[in-house]
């Protein structure tokens, strides 16, 4: 179903809860996984994933269409995630570092990775990249969404993308090299 079906039907009473199920089955597995590569943990990720849809629904009639859906939906999400992962900082004190270490090994006991090595030590390298990079590098790497598309999500200019993007991707080949080789 289109979006500007769904969200025609939204905005009529009789029928916005069915089209906000179309809503959610149409985007909730590609929410969990740009999520999900962001917090690692699952229940994180689902927490996370409802809380975005949550702020969805609330917003959902006043979205006015200056983006596509689907970008505005990654913007509630990206700035879920970010805001989780600072909380969490905050709340046990842990620098950066710290954060990546324990979502390092949440992803060694992920059942989803194991067996798959190479994808594993990519993880790791990914996650000890600041917040905003390992987005950037998520959106482009796994999402393969065009700089554009990401300018709106993020709110940032193509160029510093561009930039963050090459930054990241030097850094997780330097993690790799000294770490894996």
């Amino acid at each position: 179903m289109e979006d500007q079906e769904i969200l025609s039907k939204f905005h009529d009473p009789a029928s916005r809860n069915v089209a906000f199920n179309q809503l959610v089955r149409k985007y909730q597995s590609k929410v969990y996984w740009h999520v999900r590569k962001m917090v690692v943990d699952h229940e994180d990720a689902d927490d996370l994933v409802q809380d975005t849809f949550v702020k969805v629904w609330n917003h959902l009639e006043n979205f006015r269409q200056d983006a596509s859906l689907y970008t505005w939906i990654y913007r509630i999400a990206t700035n879920e995630c970010l805001s989780f992962l600072q909380s969490k900082r905050r709340k046990f004190f842990l620098p950066l570092n710290d954060v990546g270490a324990e979502l390092a090994q949440k992803l060694e006991a992920d059942e989803e990775l194991a067996g798959d090595e190479v994808e594993l030590k990519l993880q790791k390298a990914i996650l000890r990249l600041p917040d905003k990079q390992r987005l950037v590098f998520n959106l482009r790497y796994y999402d393969e969404m065009p700089y554009e598309q990401m300018a709106d999500v993020t709110g940032t200019s193509v160029g510093a993308l561009k930039a963050s993007y090459h930054h990241a991707a030097k850094k997780v080949e330097q993690y790799v090299n000294e770490h894996f080789s």
